[in-house]
């Protein structure tokens, strides 16, 4: 497991798929807002391709999150998109809806930078994000990463095209900015 502040980044067990699909993937508004594609209803006891994890797959890591304190499931991780050639990924994330608003995305999110720079020797890590999804954009910019654009009118949700914002942050600027960190926390 890999282990932040407050969150632990985990293996995906068999039975924290019915509650993913249930409080993530069920809710077509969310689901659609996450996902880039059209919400459709999954068969209950079906192979999810969302959840189910294909250990045989090099470019997609998915994480289950839990709470260190407890143990409690509280969502979904992902490095994806990864390019062994360029030396880059994507970074991706749901949080189940009793867990969001308590700062759980941005441990997260430190914690797969620590994945990616570190254990992966990442140069570069991406989110794209909808411009209106405030506390994802927070919990990149508290890690250091930099808005590099907006892709106007770029998603499709429910009916409506959507901006995106794509941030970057280089293993680098990373660094420093753990030490910046560490340091206003001492």
């Amino acid at each position: 497991m890999l282990k932040g502040e407050r969150v632990g980044l985990r293996a995906r067990h068999e039975d924290d798929i019915p509650v993913l699909r249930a409080e993530l993937y069920d809710d077509v508004v969310n689901s659609s807002r996450a996902e880039g594609q059209p919400w459709r209803p999954i068969t209950p006891g079906s192979k999810d391709p969302r959840l189910v994890v294909d250990d045989t797959v090099q470019g997609h890591v998915p994480f289950s999150v839990v709470e260190l304190a407890g143990g409690t499931l509280i969502g979904t991780a992902t490095l994806w998109g990864i390019d062994t050639h360029h030396r880059s990924a994507h970074i991706g994330l749901g949080l189940l809806p009793d867990a969001r608003g308590k700062g759980y995305g941005t441990d997260i999110v430190a914690t797969l930078c620590h994945y990616g720079f570190t254990v992966r020797g990442l140069h570069r890590l991406q989110i794209e994000t909808l411009a209106d999804n405030t506390a994802m954009l927070r919990s990149a910019e508290r890690n250091g990463f930099v808005r590099e654009g907006v892709l106007r009118s770029s998603a499709w949700v429910l009916g409506e095209f959507l901006d995106e914002v794509v941030l970057g942050l280089l293993a680098e600027d990373w660094k420093r900015h753990g030490t910046a960190q560490a340091a206003a926390r001492a």
